[in-house]
């Protein structure tokens, strides 16, 4: 087991230390920004002297927040670290005074250059190779906001997080075994459908939101809406009936009474066949430590549902991340 934080979180912590700040901008676009949510919902509960927002990077620049300035540190996010609209948030927030930390899986990009610190982490969805799960980008954010509240006279939250990222691989490698005739059973059912739902509310919001845009629409290009299971009830549920198809992410953070909810609803007036319904309950988490447990769930779901995915694309005969057909491959937008 690990028994501190990785060195770029450090490093970083200690040049954060002389500096006192009123407000934490979470900032970054797509399946970045989702990592983001759980960030904030982290803050939201364990540091309530400090409030924190999350927002797209192009709205951030627009926006222009007016407590952006040397109180604020601003924590952005790129897979590439070349993600333009989060380089120029980067560069706008550096140049209003407020301290920067960038995550990246290039320490050398854009973004890298635009920020006082970068923070590495990994990923296998882009690389195919396996990792470390304490190496990725859900880790190293929590690493850092663990670190900092500690830093901050918050609650010490470091311990029982790194216990935790250390039984973290066995727990998501079971998940995927106990899904998988679960997930082979609804992507046979789905492969066809022209639009399938997700949802989800509180620490596990941003990766509902981010398999709807940046998994099922991105990649396969089947229509997709991330809906909060809070929201659910003002709208979304009217368009439930026998054929519309969830995939629904049931945690273990405060919110799940809502999603909990949302799921009763699907099942009465739904068909239950057409539901995808992850209940982190039954994935055996118990290997992480509270109050990690819930906020590590949303890592445990995305990386489960990657395995869908792929098994979803074969199905279908369109492939994953080579498919698309403007990502990555056209600039002038």
């Amino acid at each position: 087991m690990r028994t501190s934080l990785n060195p770029d979180v450090l490093a970083a912590l200690d040049a954060l230390a002389p500096r006192e700040f009123v407000q934490i901008y979470l900032v970054a676009c797509g399946g970045s920004l989702s990592i983001m949510h759980p960030g904030k919902f982290v803050l939201d509960r364990h540091a309530p002297m400090l409030p924190a927002d999350v927002v797209n990077a192009a709205e951030f620049v627009l926006r222009a927040p007016a407590r952006l300035g040397p109180g604020a540190l601003v924590i952005l996010c790129s897979q590439t670290g070349t993600t333009r609209e989060t380089v120029a948030a980067a560069e706008f927030a550096r140049a209003r005074g407020a301290a920067t930390l960038a995550l990246t899986m290039e320490p050398a990009s854009p973004l890298g250059r635009a920020v006082d610190h970068v923070l590495r982490y990994a990923a296998p969805y882009t690389t195919g190779t396996p990792i470390d799960p304490a190496d990725s980008n859900y880790a190293v954010l929590y690493m850092l906001l663990a670190g900092f509240l500690r830093q901050r006279g918050g609650p010490d939250l470091t311990l029982p997080l790194l216990a935790s990222l250390a039984a973290l691989g066995p727990v998501i490698e079971g998940a995927k075994s106990r899904l998988a005739p679960r997930f082979d059973a609804f992507a046979a059912r789905v492969k066809d459908v022209p639009v399938v739902y997700t949802m989800a509310s509180g620490v596990n919001w941003g990766a509902a939101y981010s398999f709807a845009i940046c998994v099922l629409m991105e990649m396969q290009w089947i229509g997709s809406q991330a809906i909060h299971a809070g929201e659910f009830f003002h709208g979304p549920f009217e368009v439930v009936d026998r054929h519309a198809c969830f995939i629904l992410l049931v945690g273990l953070d405060a919110t799940r009474p809502a999603e909990e909810r949302a799921r009763a609803f699907l099942h009465r007036f739904g068909d239950p066949a057409n539901v995808l319904d992850l209940d982190a309950r039954t994935l055996e988490p118990g290997g992480l430590a509270e109050p990690w447990r819930a906020y590590l769930m949303p890592l445990v779901f995305f990386d489960a549902l990657w395995d869908f995915a792929y098994r979803l694309a074969r199905l279908r005969g369109q492939p994953m991340l080579t498919g698309r057909r403007y990502m990555k491959k056209i600039t002038d937008y």
